[in-house]
């Protein structure tokens, strides 16, 4: 007599070795595995300084989170070294959970460019939404600055910058003759202003050009990337060069051209 045909299970698919999200029922010496390839714990860290079990389901929720808004695995060595408190037993995710919906709804920030801010200014998790984020993100709107999702160390970093030092640049810039509206748009057109202390950078670049150079402030309007270029290493020994032939050219030709150029167009 035959025997009824078997039917078998088919063959289970076998698990990457890495899961998206680590799963809490994970062995515990497999979450430490985890946490040591991505940075949060040091590979060498001897057996009786790791963390409890607790606490390493602790990480992985930590973890977990930060990966359900966008962070990668190649970011974690990057963020537990600048912002180790991220990663502390004691550290509670919905202290952070608002930057993201800051990040999200105010500035309109997909998840990749949430990522890229945080990952070039880890810091700004750590900004308070309502006394810091927003009036900055409102104050750099009204002066006409945009794209403030984009994902950079710049845009990163005027959003985790009070106003107040926000206004020590625009009130420079009235100083030295410009109005209101003109130093707003000057901003808007070079944000990367705010990022240069006035007394140690802008001043100096800015007598040098009235007084040495005899420049008037309308050459200023025009090319406002001028402040964006070194006074010892670009504008002093370009501006030397040409006062010597008896050269006088814009600013843009001046600072823009690669040395190459400049100085075989005016040897």
């Amino acid at each position: 007599m035959l025997l009824p045909s078997l039917h078998l299970p088919p063959p289970k698919t076998p698990s990457p070795s890495l899961p998206l999200y680590v799963k809490f029922r994970t062995s515990h010496h497999q979450n430490l595995r985890y946490l040591k390839a991505i940075g949060i714990i040091h590979p060498h860290t001897k057996p009786a300084n790791l963390p409890s079990p607790e606490t390493t389901n602790h990480l992985v929720s930590t973890v977990n989170f930060l990966k359900s808004k966008g962070i990668d695995d190649r970011d974690f060595p990057r963020l537990a070294f600048l912002c180790p408190q991220l990663f502390s037993p004691d550290f509670d995710t919905s202290q952070i959970e608002q930057v993201f919906d800051f990040l999200t709804t105010d500035i309109n920030a997909t998840a990749q460019e949430s990522r890229g801010l945080i990952v070039n200014c880890p810091y700004i998790l750590f900004s308070d939404v309502e006394y810091c984020l927003k009036p900055t993100a409102e104050y750099l709107k009204g002066l006409g600055v945009e794209k403030l999702n984009e994902p950079s160390k710049q845009k990163a970093f005027l959003l985790s910058t009070r106003v107040e030092k926000l206004k020590e640049k625009i009130r420079f810039l009235r100083s030295i003759g410009l109005r209101y509206e003109e130093a707003a748009s000057f901003c808007a057109r070079m944000p990367a202003i705010f990022g240069y202390n006035v007394e140690d950078n802008l001043r100096p670049k800015y007598e040098f050009l009235v007084g040495e150079m005899e420049r008037e402030l309308g050459e200023l309007k025009e090319f406002p990337q001028y402040f964006g270029f070194s006074l010892h290493k670009r504008i002093e020994p370009r501006h030397w060069h040409l006062k010597q032939r008896n050269v006088r050219i814009k600013l843009n030709r001046m600072l823009l051209w690669s040395d190459e150029r400049f100085y075989s167009k005016w040897k």
